[in-house]
């Protein structure tokens, strides 16, 4: 017998003795803890180790606490996909985000302000040229229909030789506007501009012309503010031409 009670003669194996207590602070195998006692953190109340991390502890970078896989340090997500693995579509720009070559579209107000611009740029001398005319002809009703066919006439080509040749009027350079040509092209063809100019063209008939052109003045304007690409009707009839910035 040695001191404490504990024969190692009747326990040659070295386990406990039958019907003894294990020794304080020990627990048996599958013991549930006592009641009100908790597990500790990271273990489960059988004794089984949970894959938590302990308080404290930082996951190791490319995987989350989960068990996840992240993207590595300097490992960049493949195209369409998102650094967790779930796929993502592209996002395509939707038709009338923007001008030819990413241009962007000219707003409805500084194209207004580049008319009167132009208007006062091309009224002025056209304005000195009808009244010269007039006054040769000695007024009277036919020469009334000739200058205000001629009017017609001057302030339109003003605006089909400045774009076909500048690619902008005066009043647009100003504001910094430009017209650009179906398919992107850099200058428009008389042709063209002549299309897209044509409610001013409408002026030169005699009384009713003036009363047309500002009608379709007005619907331009509408169609313009309404349009993704800030296409008025005019530049949809002229074959798809576009005021842009730049």
């Amino acid at each position: 017998m040695t001191s404490g009670g504990y024969d190692p003669n009747q326990n040659p194996q070295g386990g406990q003795p039958y019907g003894q207590p294990y020794p304080q602070g020990q627990q048996q195998y599958g013991q549930q803890p006592q009641y009100g006692q908790q597990p500790q953190y990271g273990q489960d109340p059988y004794g089984q180790q949970q894959q938590q991390p302990q308080y404290g502890q930082q996951p190791q970078y490319g995987q989350d606490p989960y068990g996840q896989q992240q993207p590595q340090y300097g490992q960049q997500p493949q195209y369409n996909q998102d650094p967790y693995g779930q796929p993502q579509y592209a996002q395509q720009q939707g038709y009338g985000a923007g001008g030819f070559g990413g241009a962007q579209p000219g707003e409805l107000l500084p194209r207004f302000a580049a008319r009167l611009i132009d208007g006062v740029i091309a009224g002025i001398p056209a304005g000195i040229i009808v009244a010269f005319l007039g006054a040769a002809l000695g007024g009277g009703f036919v020469a009334s229909i000739i200058t205000t066919a001629l009017s017609g006439i001057l302030i339109t080509g003003y605006f089909v030789g400045m774009e076909s040749t500048q690619g902008a009027t005066l009043g647009k350079k100003i504001l910094g506007l430009r017209v650009v040509a179906p398919g992107g092209a850099a200058k428009i063809d008389p042709m063209t501009s002549l299309k897209r100019n044509v409610f001013l063209a409408a002026s030169a008939v005699y009384c009713l012309g003036s009363l047309v052109s500002l009608g379709l003045a007005i619907y331009i304007a509408v169609t313009i503010e309404q349009d993704p690409n800030k296409q008025g009707w005019h530049d949809k009839f002229a074959g798809g031409t576009q005021v842009v910035k730049g």
